[in-house]
């Protein structure tokens, strides 16, 4: 698999989060704090399978922090480290 760009893997990642949380893309932006998209623990687990299925990460194991999933921007800095 080509290595994506950080663009790419935000933008996977906000269609993930608006399908999963049922929101209207244009309503979210990268830098948009997931607790204020109404995610919870829950939801984050569903962001987290959708990450290690679409880019073949494992995440429990890999050393994700708080500061790592505030933001969609954040998350797609470290799915984009480990690819």
């Amino acid at each position: 698999m080509n290595k994506m760009s950080l663009e790419e893997i935000e933008e996977k990642l906000i269609q993930a989060v608006t399908d999963i949380m049922s929101l209207d893309k244009s309503t979210i932006t990268a830098q948009t704090p997931l607790p204020e998209l109404g995610i919870d623990s829950l939801g984050l687990v569903e962001i987290f399978v959708f990450i290690e299925s679409n880019f073949n990460l494992q995440l429990l194991e890999s050393g994700l922090t708080r500061e790592d999933i505030k933001t969609i921007s954040a998350l797609a800095s470290y799915v984009n480290k480990r690819l």
